[in-house]
């Protein structure tokens, strides 16, 4: 069928492309092609996300691809009506006139998204509901071991433990223990890196749910109010402008100076914690036994250990830095510390063109 052609085209092995037509006729030799001969054109509609996971995301597309009126060679990108919501490529094909060919004149090649279904994922760390279903099993567990089957012997010494770390009771002469002091504001630290992380390379595809109720919710409930976010949210991360992130709050988060403060911070409570003596740790085991509340914020800090490697990995990838930084993959699974220290390593996102929006990448 495509004997005698030439087809300049984007990376068309990520097209699931089945174009059946009868077997051609045979010919008797290729012939050089003429300037005078006729071109077919073919016209492959896209659409949006497609266009967006397979292409604009490939750098080996992107140095044939252009946008709206950009041409190299034959193959040109437009956008069709704004009602379709699709792209089209269209690819110059030479070939001789063929009356017994009766093939690809005005051929329209139709593609959607295969992900483009019902399922959560839209882009290049796209996932399915089962995750969500996972994580809503998740929290109702959570809710369920709280409310009735967390230990819960000493409520009186809970709430005095509370008002103590929240400087409500001054000092009464009581020594608080240290592993429990560097546990709650180590908790207090994690929302933070969490925000550094989640914006803006973590937010939902068209900002469906917005994220940031979710980070002022983690600075009460930590894990368990972020739990609740990561139920709903789905990727890709829609496109942003660079004068969004020079401005508060991206460009507070995004400082290299916000990072190291949070890892210097991180080092000082975990070797405040980790230098007490073992009577100090036998006494916070005696603790979280008894205490509901000493319970409820060593889960909240594990799951905030557990899932932060995640979300290093997918602020990595965004930012198309897997392959250079993904030796600090397991480094994020030590607790904040890790983290803290992928976000001083990790690029501007101003050097990473997919994810700045058309209107700063036709300033620059």
């Amino acid at each position: 069928m495509l004997a005698n052609t030439n087809l300049n085209s984007c990376n068309f092995s990520y097209f699931p492309v089945h174009i059946h037509n009868h077997a051609p006729p045979k010919i008797p030799s290729p012939q050089p092609i003429k300037p005078e001969q006729q071109k077919f054109p073919i016209v492959i509609k896209l659409s949006t996300r497609f266009y967006e996971k397979h292409c604009r995301t490939r750098t080996s597309c992107n140095s044939n691809w252009r946008d709206e009126t950009g041409i190299n060679d034959s193959i040109k990108l437009v956008p069709l009506q704004k009602l379709q919501n699709s792209f089209c490529c269209y690819s110059s094909l030479s070939t001789e006139e063929n009356p017994e060919n009766p093939i690809l004149e005005n051929e329209e090649i139709c593609l959607e998204d295969e992900n483009d279904g019902n399922n959560g994922g839209g882009g290049g760390g796209e996932r399915d509901w089962t995750t969500s279903l996972l994580l809503l099993g998740l929290y109702v567990g959570l809710v369920y071991y709280i409310v009735f089957l967390a230990p819960n012997q000493t409520p009186s010494t809970d709430v005095y433990f509370l008002k103590k770390l929240v400087n409500i009771i001054g000092d009464d002469g009581f020594q608080m223990n240290e592993v429990l002091v560097a546990l709650w504001y180590i908790l207090g630290l994690y929302p933070f890196v969490y925000s550094m992380l989640l914006l803006p390379t973590g937010r939902c595809e068209n900002r469906s749910v917005p994220v940031w109720p979710f980070l002022i919710l983690s600075g009460f409930a930590g894990a368990y109010g972020l739990i609740l976010y990561f139920i709903f949210w789905r990727p890709p991360p829609p496109p942003i402008e660079a004068t969004e992130l020079r401005r508060w709050p991206l460009n507070f988060l995004e400082s290299k100076i916000t990072a190291a403060i949070a890892l210097a911070a991180g080092l000082g409570l975990m070797a405040y914690a980790g230098l007490s003596d073992g009577a100090v740790w036998r006494e916070f085991y005696r603790y979280f036994r008894a205490s509901k509340f000493i319970h409820l914020t060593c889960i909240d800090f594990a799951l905030l250990s557990t899932f932060a490697p995640f979300w290093v990995y997918n602020d990595m990838t965004a930012r198309r830095w897997d392959n250079k930084g993904l030796w600090l993959l397991p480094l994020s699974l030590i607790p904040l510390v890790g983290p803290a220290l992928y976000l001083i390593l990790r690029p501007s996102l101003l050097a990473v063109p997919a994810l700045l929006s058309s209107s700063t990448s036709e300033e620059k």
